[in-house]
């Protein structure tokens, strides 16, 4: 197993993930509350911060970088409000979370701990920031603090 396994397979699951789909085909083409895709934009923009860190570790190493396909289903998303694909998303990042956090148990590779931990936290707060988000908007409270 190569060094870069880890950090590859952490490129892999974020890139193919419904929160990376709904970035690449526009956010703001999706009807929905602003205030979610305000909130999947900090997300991405977040996630991609790690990607490229890990892209930059993965090619010094000389390693090739992964291309992870979104999944075909993602397709059929496509004019579907918000509110139903946010929770995707949640779910998603609850799936990542746990799936880092194995990544950064498994040690030997001092970078590849450090970005599943930063991917790991960043899956989580995402998670529970959207999951509020959801309910305040259900509640009728956009626009309103936490």
């Amino acid at each position: 197993m190569s060094f870069s396994d880890p950090l590859v397979r952490l490129v892999e699951t974020i890139e193919s993930s419904p929160a990376m789909y709904l970035a690449d085909s526009g956010i703001a083409s999706y009807p929905g509350a602003a205030e979610f895709r305000s909130a999947l934009a900090a997300l991405v923009s977040e996630q991609k911060d790690v990607l490229t860190r890990a892209a930059t570790i993965i090619e010094q190493r000389e390693q090739p970088l992964p291309q992870a396909p979104f999944p075909i289903a993602f397709t059929a998303w496509h004019d579907v409000d918000l509110r139903y694909l946010v929770s995707r998303v949640i779910e998603s990042l609850k799936r990542q979370a746990v799936d880092f956090a194995a990544l950064a148990a498994q040690g030997g590779d001092a970078a590849a701990t450090e970005l599943a931990g930063r991917a790991q936290e960043i899956a989580r707060r995402h998670a529970d920031a959207l999951e509020q988000l959801a309910v305040r908007l259900r509640a009728g409270l956009a626009g309103q603090p936490a």
